[in-house]
C-alpha cells in the first residue's frame, strides 16, 4: 500500500515537472508574447496557493482519500483538455484552474503520509517521500523535453494524463482511510485560526518559502552562469539534475538515518545553511568543476531539508487539523516558487548577483530559525 502511495506522489509531481520544458513553447505556439508566455508559466503556481488552502480544509473535513481521488480525477480531465486549446488566453485560463486542482493534491497525498509515519512511528517516510518527489523532478523535464521533440507537444499531456488514470485506479484499490469519521466532525468547528499560533508549522512554513527562492534562483540564474562557461544554457538542466541525484542517493540510502538521530528542526537549520552557503559561492565560482561540487552542496542541503519541514508539520499537527496544517505549508511552499523566480529576475535587472543576494536571505532564515527557541539536538524518535 505505501508504495503505491509513493508512486501517486511520483505522479503528482511528475505532473508539475513534466511541464517545465514545454509550456514556454507552447504558449508562444499558440501566440503568446514572452510576458504572457511568462505568465503562464507562474500562474499554476500562483493557483496552487489556493489549491493548497482549499485542500487541506476538505482533507480534514471531506477525508484525505475522497478529496485525493477528486482532485486527481478533476487533474485527469483537465490534462485532457490542452490538446483542445486554440488560443493563449484559453492556456491561461487552462494552467489556472489546473494549479488549483494541483495543489489540492499536495496536502491530500502528504496528509496521508503524515497519519501514517505517525502511526508507526516512521521519520524516513519523509525520506521516501522526498525520493518520490526527487525521482519526479529529475525525469519528469527529461521526459517532457524528449517526447516534446520527438513528437507532438499534445502527447506529453495525455501522457500524464493516462499516469494519472493508473494512479487514479490504483488509489481508489489500495489506499487506505486515514481519518475516523468522528475526527472529521471535529474538523468541523476548527479553522485555521489554532494552526496559525503553531510556532513549529511557522517554522516549517519559512523554511519551506525560503527553500523554494534558492530553487527559483537557481532556475532563473544558472542557465546564465552555464553561459558564461562557454556552454549552452540547456545545460543548466544537467546541474540542476546533479543537486536531485544526490539528495536521491541520501533520501534511498542508509544515509537517511541522519532523520532519525537528529532532530527535524536542527537538520531544517544545517540544510539552510549549506543551501546558502552553496549559493553564495556560486556567485564567485568560474569553472565548471567547482559549479558541481557546490550542487552536490545544496543537494545535501535539500535532502537534509525537505523531509525534516514534513516530519515537523506531522508531528506537531493532530489528526484533525493535519491536512489544514499541510496546506498552509505548501501554500508558502507556493509562493515561495513565485517569489524565487520573478525575484530573482529583478533582483538581476537592479543589483546584479541573484546568487549572493538568495544566499544572504537564505542563511538570515536560518538565523532566525535558529534565534527562535531552544533547537533540540536529538530526534527523540521512539
Amino acid at each position: 500500500m505505501t508504495k503505491i502511495l509513493y508512486f501517486i506522489i511520483v505522479v503528482t509531481f511528475m505532473d508539475t515537472f513534466v511541464q517545465l520544458p514545454i509550456i514556454s513553447p507552447f504558449a508562444v505556439e499558440l501566440g503568446a508574447s514572452e510576458l504572457m508566455a511568462g505568465l503562464i508559466v507562474g500562474i499554476y503556481s500562483f493557483s496552487n496557493m489556493f489549491g493548497n488552502i482549499l485542500g487541506g480544509y476538505g482533507v480534514d473535513r471531506i477525508g484525505r482519500k475522497k478529496v485525493l481521488l477528486s482532485a486527481m480525477a478533476f487533474v485527469f480531465l483537465l490534462l485532457l483538455c490542452y490538446p483542445l486549446v486554440n488560443t493563449d488566453e484559453q492556456l491561461l485560463l487552462l494552467r489556472f484552474v489546473h494549479g488549483i486542482f494541483g495543489g489540492v493534491l499536495i496536502p491530500a497525498s502528504f496528509a496521508i503520509v503524515g497519519d501514517l509515519s505517525r502511526r508507526n512511528h516512521g521519520e524516513a517516510s519523509m525520506a521516501y517521500t522526498g525520493a518520490a518527489i526527487g525521482i519526479a523532478a529529475i525525469a519528469g523535464p527529461a521526459i517532457g523535453g524528449i517526447m516534446a521533440t520527438r513528437s507532438d507537444i499534445s502527447y506529453v499531456f495525455l501522457f500524464v494524463a493516462g499516469l494519472f488514470l493508473i494512479a487514479f485506479i490504483l488509489g481508489w484499490k489500495f489506499v487506505p482511510v486515514t481519518l475516523p469519521e468522528e475526527k472529521k466532525r471535529e474538523a468541523v468547528g476548527n479553522g485555521f485560526v489554532s494552526l496559525l499560533k503553531n510556532k513549529v508549522l511557522w517554522q516549517a512554513s519559512i523554511a519551506a518559502f525560503a527553500l523554494m527562492v534558492s530553487n527559483g534562483t537557481l532556475a532563473f540564474a544558472l542557465p546564465f552562469q552555464v553561459e558564461g562557461f562557454g556552454l549552452p544554457a540547456s545545460l543548466a538542466g544537467a546541474f540542476l539534475s546533479v543537486f536531485g541525484i544526490t539528495a536521491l542517493i541520501v533520501f534511498i540510502t542508509p544515509l537517511n538515518k541522519v532523520y532519525r538521530l537528529y532532530s527535524p528542526l536542527l537538520l531544517v537549520i544545517g540544510g539552510l545553511v549549506l543551501i546558502g552557503l552553496s549559493l553564495m559561492a556560486l556567485n564567485i565560482v568560474a569553472g565548471v568543476a567547482w559549479t558541481v561540487v557546490l550542487m552536490v552542496t545544496y543537494g545535501l542541503g535539500f535532502a537534509l531539508l525537505f523531509p525534516s519541514m514534513n516530519e515537523m508539520i506531522a508531528r506537531t499537527s493532530k489528526e484533525k487539523e493535519r491536512g489544514k496544517a499541510y496546506g498552509i505549508f505548501y501554500a508558502f511552499f507556493s509562493l515561495g516558487v513565485v517569489t524565487g523566480s520573478s525575484g530573482a529576475g529583478a533582483v538581476e535587472q537592479w543589483f546584479g548577483s541573484p546568487f549572493l543576494i538568495s544566499g544572504g536571505f537564505i542563511l538570515l532564515v536560518s538565523a532566525l530559525l535558529l534565534g527562535s527557541g531552544k533547537v533540540p539536538r536529538k530526534s527523540f524518535a521512539k
